[in-house]
């Protein structure tokens, strides 16, 4: 991995070591309102999990990349229809996906969730300490402690929703505000495992979450803190692990997760195994569904693990990444991150047989008629979650301008290797992508996969190349222009700002 030359010297940065809370539903404020929601508001829990849960992970290091499960929620009945955009233009042609890019979704934010009303909590924990690294121009500070923290949703009013690896979907108040942010409190909760997935529509006020299942569907005003799960609006993996999955190879992914892009809620479900066949249609695959989660149908197939998934607020396109299989020649295939919804009909990624720019990996395979990705990262880097930063971000705490429009991806790393016990082959690190819409800015060069990005947040793995203090994972914007990221191995919730 590059080094960037901007890169401030370590920071010594103040985070957060409160113990996580109970889990438990918090009688929070206003939950259970529906009022103008037009449906019942109720909470859920959710967590995470998206990594194989058994087996090696790429090569010869052994155990895999934490296999979490924990339990997911949210109640359906929000009620509202969805506003702007359908999937590429064809609200009618869900498996196909239609042609072209959806537009941005059309419809104002409704009041019930305007970020009008903020939340009261109680203060933070005692401050400990925490070194990476920012550029220069930035400040990074931990806000929060939330074991096993792994997706993030911004809330409008400045709060900050976090699916775990446990059995909770936690919420940090005033996560983006001037005053400092309040202990986490568990937003809701429920016995289902491998839940991690959490996203949020302005436009119908409403919070989806996933489990390695179900997806849920919540109803949410303005400083709501607690919710109750209700019955899934969705439901995939419904057939069985691949039966011809090779012995040996137990490298099943149980993680979904879901984002709302142009008015079309969209779940990516990861693979069964490491390389195979898939019989079970949603494995391996980004599903698109109403916001009602009627209508499921595939809209991209042959993705490993699509777990880092985030509209572009500038065109409604929804991007999403794959995580490469394991066990091929050292260094490939590269980690991607592509415009899932720019290619017409269910857009074919090629995996296990192909793999990068329409690279066979299969004997006799034929890749002419995959996508080659727009975006790409080293081996193993593992995207576990990606933003845009919007072109249109206001507030106190908004980037500068060469910020604005680019692409923030975390890059978990991997248990992947050299030698046994020997140093990580990927280091954990958040990265920038500049890009002109849905473009890149320096295209892909496939003889070298560094070239797209700059390390926007080091220090996650010490000089040794064995030692690492955090994972990032989820990564959000909030609503006063703050960069939240989590962390699954510590569990902090960093917040970056301009000085």
């Amino acid at each position: 991995m590059k080094n960037i030359a901007s890169l401030v010297s370590v920071l010594a940065v103040v985070a957060l070591s409160c113990s996580k809370a109970a889990d438990g539903t918090n009688g929070g404020v206003n939950a259970g309102a529906a009022g103008s929601l037009g449906g019942s508001a109720g909470s859920s829990p959710v967590g995470a999990g998206g990594n194989p849960a058994g087996g090696a992970p790429r090569g010869s290091s052994g155990a895999g990349d934490s296999a979490g499960s924990s339990n997911a929620g949210g109640s359906g009945n929000a009620g509202s229809s969805s506003a702007g955009a359908s999937d590429s233009g064809s609200a009618g042609n869900a498996s196909a996906g239609g042609n072209g890019n959806a537009g941005a979704a059309g419809a104002s934010t409704s009041s019930a969730c305007n970020g009008s009303v903020h939340s009261t909590a109680a203060a933070g924990p005692t401050a400990t300490t925490i070194a990476l690294t920012v550029p220069t121009g930035f400040t990074l500070t931990t806000i929060a402690k939330v074991t096993g923290a792994r997706e993030l949703a911004a809330l409008p009013n400045g709060d900050l929703l976090v699916g775990t690896s446990g059995m909770s979907v936690y919420l940090v108040p005033n996560a983006d505000a001037a005053s400092a942010p309040g202990a986490p409190v568990v937003f809701t909760t429920a016995g289902e495992k491998s839940p991690q997935g959490v996203a949020f529509d302005s436009a119908t006020c409403s919070i989806y979450v996933s489990s390695e299942h179900n997806i849920y569907k919540l109803a949410y005003k303005d400083a709501q803190q607690s919710g109750t799960i209700g019955t899934p609006i969705a439901t995939v993996r419904t057939g069985s692990i691949a039966p011809n999955r090779p012995s040996g190879d137990t490298d099943n992914h149980t993680s979904t997760s879901v984002a709302v892009a142009g008015g079309v809620l969209y779940a990516g479900i990861g693979s069964s195994c490491n390389a195979c066949v898939e019989t079970d249609a949603t494995r391996a695959s980004i599903q698109r569904l109403d916001l009602s989660g009627a209508n499921i149908a595939t809209r991209a197939t042959r993705l490993r693990n699509a777990i880092a998934l985030t509209p572009n607020p500038a065109t409604g396109t929804l991007w999403a990444g794959g995580a490469g299989q394991d066990n091929l020649t050292e260094g490939h295939p590269y980690e991607f991150f592509d415009a899932i919804t720019s290619h017409a009909g269910v857009a074919d990624y090629g995996w296990p047989a192909c793999e990068e720019n329409h690279v066979a990996y299969t004997s006799g395979a034929s890749c002419a008629a995959t996508v080659a990705p727009l975006v790409v990262l080293p081996a193993y880097s593992t995207i576990i979650g990606a933003t845009f930063y919007p072109t249109t971000q206001s507030g106190a705490y908004a980037f500068p301008a060469t910020y604005k429009g680019g692409l923030f991806l975390t890059a978990h790393g991997s248990w992947h290797t050299t030698t046994t016990n020997g140093p990580y082959v990927s280091t954990p690190q958040v990265v920038f992508v500049p890009m002109n819409g849905d473009a890149p800015q320096t295209a892909v060069d496939w003889t070298d996969p560094t070239k797209q990005w700059t390390q926007f947040v080091g220090g996650f793995q010490l000089a040794d190349n064995k030692t690492r203090v955090a994972r990032p994972t989820g990564i959000a914007v909030g609503a006063l222009g703050s960069l939240f990221i989590a962390d699954d191995q510590t569990g902090y919730i960093f917040r970056v700002r301009p000085n």
